[in-house]
């Protein structure tokens, strides 16, 4: 692993600036409102291309900061995520309100608008509340509610901590993308099982209580009630075009969270020890990536393998490795996101990368079909 540099108050100020960049592209949203036309595809190029053109220019970053800086030291990154839920807040409903009316913008202006809101919504908001459904602290957890609640993806939360951090590189983690499995087998598969097993997580953690799922400590009526206040006010800003459009940027933002798990994990698999336990979570069993300028975009996202391996880090802290401690992607998010959607290169790019990663890790598992079947029960 790379060497560690302290983080000073000076330096945590410095270093936090790339991470704002985000915000740069509210106003990029506002623009492709008001003036319709070519300027409403400014929002996913910008997001897409120009942070997957950056990481070609500005390379790989395989520093790593002092992972015992405490939280007094990391005031502006904690700043960051709180700060973007208002931002987004106000946004959603605001061009809600000015697009719902609009009479200069035609259908498809409309659509390319909230398109490019479920790509701030998905890119940053959903990656913002993964930030922030991390943290002890209540308000955070609620600002983290509330982001997913304006994608309408509350369950979310429960899946990610209950589910996915337990059984991430099994079967029974619906978000570990299986070898040979294309994105457009992955999605419809993982939208049903992630609601599934979430619901059935808390339900179950309830019964070891002895309380039924109706008991209203149960987060899913949190998440319900969440999401029908803002769906409400999608409608009570914009009628049913409101709501129309709201669930558009909800979609987009949806399966912009969705192809990223599918990249996170595809393979990727922990080693059966018998009676449904499963080896430790190590930094190989999610794939890494040290792009520059798209960790700046993803507030680190691309650290995932150190994000599994220690989930209570917050992420100005988290650790790069090099290739012999996790596997890494050959590009950045973007352009890796891209791949997925074209299954036939997705699996020229990668599908070799997996078969190295199961040579370097698991020599002694010749048969990965057998060992699959045999060893792993299936999502309950």
């Amino acid at each position: 692993m790379s060497s560690t540099a302290p983080l000073s108050d000076l330096s945590a100020w410095r270093s936090a600036l790339p991470f704002w960049l985000s915000f740069l592209l509210v106003p990029l949203l506002w623009i492709a409102a008001i003036y319709g036309g070519l300027w409403v595809i400014l929002p996913p190029l910008v997001t897409w291309y120009l942070f997957a053109a950056l990481d070609a220019v500005l390379g790989l970053n395989n520093e790593n900061p002092d992972p015992e800086t405490p939280d007094s030291a990391l005031t502006w990154y904690r700043r960051l995520t709180i700060a973007w839920v208002p931002v987004q807040f106000v946004t959603l409903f605001g061009v809600i309100y000015l697009v719902s009316g609009s009479q200069t913008l035609n259908g498809w202006e409309k659509f390319g608008v909230f398109f490019g809101m479920g790509v701030l919504s998905g890119t940053i908001g959903i990656n913002y509340s993964h930030e922030l459904m991390h943290q002890r602290n209540k308000i955070e957890r609620w600002l983290g509610d509330i982001l997913l609640a304006m994608v309408l993806y509350s369950h979310f939360r429960s899946e990610h901590l209950l589910v996915h951090h337990r059984y991430v590189g099994t079967p029974r983690d619906p978000v570990t993308a299986r070898y040979n499995e294309g994105f457009h087998r992955f999605y419809p598969r993982v939208l049903w099982q992630s609601w599934h097993s979430s619901f059935q997580a808390e339900r179950d953690m309830l019964a070891r209580k002895s309380r039924p799922w109706t008991d209203l400590s149960n987060p899913f009526f949190r998440y319900w009630a969440l999401q029908a206040v803002m769906l409400g006010l999608a409608f009570g800003v914009g009628g049913a075009a409101g709501v129309l459009l709201f669930l558009v940027q909800a979609g987009v933002a949806i399966w912009q969270l969705e192809v990223i798990n599918y990249v996170e994990h595809y393979g990727l698999t922990r080693r059966h020890l018998g009676d449904g336990r499963y080896e430790h979570v190590k930094p190989h069993h999610s794939w890494n990536a040290a792009h520059r300028a798209t960790n700046w975009l993803l507030i680190n996202l691309q650290r995932h393998s150190d994000h599994h391996y220690k989930p209570d880090r917050r992420f100005p802290l988290l650790q790069t490795y090099d290739p012999n401690e996790a596997p890494q992607l050959p590009y950045g998010y973007p352009i890796m996101a891209m791949a997925a959607m074209v299954p036939p290169v997705w699996r020229r790019v990668m599908n070799p990368k997996v078969r190295a990663w199961r040579k370097q890790y698991y020599p002694d598992i010749t048969e990965w079909t057998d060992y699959n079947k045999a060893s792993h029960p299936p999502p309950r």
